[in-house]
């Protein structure tokens, strides 16, 4: 079953659809908090409050096509709400970043460049590039036009062409 057939059950109160989309986003939902809070607990603070309010609210979701856009939204308001409480957020060693993309050695340098990145274009290019996202999904999570999200994936993408280049061989040492 898809996820909008079960976002559709849920919305109309079957609790295990809700268990089911929840399992299916779970993942999703860790990566995109971790690029915005940066600290285990506080991801899996934002993520249980994300889960309680999309569980109360379910019957407010317009289109159950979008469930995963309409979750990510509640996580990224409810991440911005713990650092705006916080005022401050403390980076968390790479070791612990459990998400598996290729190696392990790629993924700590994958979120090193992440991190390098200006602070309002890493949840995009995390949502682009790792979510898979597309321009106007994530317009629509981020509250921002689809020109903004362009353009900011453009300097993202000049940024981490700088960072490639230009501090790749001081990092790495070249032979």
């Amino acid at each position: 079953m898809n996820i909008s057939v079960k976002a559709q059950l849920a919305k109309q109160g079957d609790k295990e659809a809700f268990v089911c989309l929840i399992r299916a986003v779970e993942r999703n939902l860790f990566i995109v908090a971790r690029s915005i809070v940066k600290n285990e607990a506080d991801c899996a603070d934002a993520m249980q409050e994300t889960i309680a309010k999309a569980f109360s609210n379910i019957h407010t979701l317009k289109e159950p096509v979008y469930f995963k856009t309409w979750i990510i939204r509640i996580l990224i308001n409810e991440c911005n709400r713990m650092i705006r409480k916080k005022k401050r957020v403390h980076p968390v060693p790479y070791d612990m970043r459990n998400t598996t993309y290729t190696s392990e050695y790629e993924q700590i340098e994958l979120f090193e460049v992440i991190d390098e990145l200006d602070e309002q274009l890493q949840p995009i290019v995390t949502l682009y590039y790792l979510e898979d996202l597309s321009v106007k999904d994530i317009a629509k999570v981020l509250g921002i036009s689809e020109g903004t999200v362009k353009s900011r994936l453009y300097r993202a993408r000049q940024q981490l062409s700088k960072l490639a280049l230009g501090e790749g061989d001081a990092k790495y040492g070249s032979s």
